[in-house]
């Protein structure tokens, strides 16, 4: 015969409101209500962060659940079950006593079980005549049965949230590839644009990224990545279309040309501006003996090694770590950004970029970094500015002082190593550097 519910903790243990809630939704459940508490254990160990549960007390709440006997938790049945401590820790993998009680209070916190404790504090179960149990002392089921619907909603809500996650996070990675290779692209083609501007907004904007952020920052991450693309494809897409424009321009010209029947004024012209061409190429007799190929970025690092420092890690590996760094370099020499966007103009980026390494790697005899600047602009307008005699200069000093006996006896890496080991050089570069400039 049952004599009475305690609702309150043996011992100095406490009553909390909590407790009187998981008490009172207990009691409130309908008496037909049935569960499978193995489904309900996956959707509340699914849903264990946003409960306050951890996996130390799932591992005992799995353990009270294995005391009861049928995989179905009726209402209208015994929930209680009054396992010893002994018992527990035998099926909680063997966890100690103290760390047994703790995570039975998070249990009872969580509002995952309820509490029926005896007048001395034991767990037993008193059988009637029939054999049936009329009283039993120990752990309150109730909650899995009267809270099953809350667990599965809660389970449903973070698989959503992991999907949402995963989602974010294919979209950041598909942002930040589409992002580096259309900026490779760019500069690789010679876009005109401020890829050195676009590098140091992508780099700010990666670098916020924690190794392990939530959905919401990443999205935030996304959304910024997302304008940054949107800009770049616009000025790809427009430098395509202008393209297409000029080979259209350039076909019909060729028509034209095909279509003219005076073979003499055709002749003229050809002779006139091959004229204009020989003109031209005395005039600018060094900047046409050199080479027509671009600078290799491992030429220029090589005579530019003060830019590395200024790069992300310290390592330059390709043309948009360089233009990056440059930009770094730009106002540390107080380069104004209007003398920037004119050399950039004038040049193309990777030129003004090179030219800015050269400034900087020579900055302690220049006065005036931006003035500089703006000369070797003024005379790229004029087709009389490369950026090869600079890097070439800057290679042959490195060189002489490489070979210089002070040097060599001032340096302490240059100790046991013969000449060909302390610079590297080709047989084309070295061709290059006793050029007459």
């Amino acid at each position: 015969m049952q004599t009475h519910v305690a609702t309150t903790p043996f011992g100095r243990r406490s009553m909390t409101l909590g407790q009187i809630s998981s008490q009172v939704s207990a009691k409130a459940m309908p008496t037909e209500a049935m569960v499978n508490k193995w489904e309900v254990f996956q959707h509340i160990r699914e849903a264990r962060e946003m409960l306050g549960a951890t996996d130390r007390a799932l591992a005992v709440l799995n353990a009270l659940l294995s005391f009861h006997r049928d995989a179905e938790l009726r209402a209208d049945g015994v929930m209680i079950v009054w396992p010893s401590n002994e018992q527990l820790m035998a099926r909680a993998n063997g966890i100690s006593p103290a760390t047994l009680r703790r995570h039975i209070a998070i249990l009872v916190e969580c509002g995952l079980v309820i509490r029926r404790d005896s007048p001395n504090g034991k767990r037993f179960a008193r059988r009637g005549a029939g054999g049936e149990i009329e009283q039993a002392y120990g752990f309150d089921l109730s909650p899995i049965i009267a809270r099953a619907q809350e667990f599965k909603d809660l389970s449903d809500a973070v698989q959503a949230e992991k999907r949402a996650l995963r989602v974010a996070r294919e979209r950041l990675t598909l942002l930040r590839r589409d992002v580096v290779k259309m900026i490779d692209a760019g500069i690789e083609e010679n876009v005109p644009g401020n890829w050195g501007r676009v590098l140091q907004i992508y780099q700010t904007t990666v670098s916020r990224l924690p190794r392990s952020a939530p959905r919401q920052h990443i999205e935030d991450i996304c959304n910024e990545l997302q304008e940054l693309h949107v800009e770049i494809r616009d000025t790809l897409e427009s430098f395509v279309r202008s393209q297409k424009m000029s080979a259209n321009e350039s076909h019909s010209e060729r028509h034209i040309q095909n279509s003219n029947t005076d073979p003499h004024k055709e002749s003229e012209e050809r002779s006139r501006e091959e004229k204009e061409a020989s003109a031209s190429g005395a005039n600018n007799r060094n900047l046409h003996s050199l080479p027509a190929r671009e600078l290799p970025l491992g030429i220029v690092l090589d005579a530019c090694p003060d830019v590395k420092a200024l790069a992300k890690g310290g390592e330059i590996r390709h043309w948009r770590d360089f233009l990056a760094a440059a930009e770094v370099a730009r106002p540390l020499l107080g380069v104004s950004p209007s003398a920037w966007q004119e050399a950039c103009e004038a040049m193309g980026e990777v030129q003004a970029a090179i030219t800015l390494s050269a400034i900087l790697q020579r900055s302690d005899q220049i006065n005036s970094a931006g003035g500089y600047l703006r000369n070797l602009t003024d005379k790229a307008r004029e087709g009389k500015f490369s950026t090869w005699p600079m890097v070439m200069a800057l290679l042959r000093a490195k060189l002489d002082a490489s070979r210089s006996p002070a040097h060599k006896a001032s340096d302490p890496r240059n100790e046991g190593k013969s000449p060909s080991e302390r610079l590297e050089v080709s047989d084309a570069l070295l061709r290059s550097l006793k050029r007459p400039r």
